[in-house]
């Protein structure tokens, strides 16, 4: 059982720019259409987790995005759309408590996406793994990736992979060993 961060962040270590745009992400020279890894990721995802404010930018893409269940973390959101009804959730409480129900439910490995989200996360310790991508753009400000934590959280650094000479994707798994 594992929860896992897959994400990109600018290299100032922002995952989206003050209106919540991620249009910079789109600007990213791909010549050979690739997915950097991501159909590999989420074909080891039992379900995603996410907050309120992804969903809601997830809504505006073309189409659904998942083939995995999602659940909403929102105290504020009533319903989900007609047309994905039978592919997200909401969910609200505490979040230990919902990963120890989703674990049961057998959702062992969950993808946590949404800065908020991550962030909540992290601060409960609940952060397994780490897949962060860098890109190679400073944004000046938005909405950052990590937030003031109450502890240090240590990681390992598993591997490091480069794409098209511009990403740097980087995968760390937590360890809690170091700090008994």
């Amino acid at each position: 059982m594992a929860n896992y961060i897959y994400i990109a962040t600018s290299l100032d270590g922002f995952i989206a720019t003050r209106d919540g745009g991620l249009d910079w992400l789109d600007e990213i020279p791909n010549p050979e259409q690739s997915d950097y890894g991501y159909a590999e990721f989420i074909s080891s995802i039992d379900a995603i987790v996410m907050g309120r404010n992804t969903f809601e930018k997830i809504l505006t893409f073309d189409r659904w995005a998942y083939n995995k269940p999602v659940f909403v973390l929102s105290n504020s959101l009533r319903e989900i759309p007609k047309d994905i009804i039978d592919k997200a959730e909401i969910v609200s409480g505490d979040i230990k408590k919902l990963v120890n129900k989703l674990n049961q439910q057998g959702y062992n490995n969950l993808y946590i996406d949404g800065g908020k989200t991550i962030q909540s996360f992290l601060k409960e310790d609940l952060i397994d793994e780490m897949i962060i991508t860098r890109i190679p753009i400073l944004l000046g400000s938005g909405f950052p990736l990590f937030d003031q934590l109450d502890k240090k959280l240590k990681f390992k650094h598993k591997k490091t992979e480069i794409y098209n000479n511009t990403l740097v994707k980087s995968h760390y798994t937590r360890d809690r060993n170091s700090e008994q």
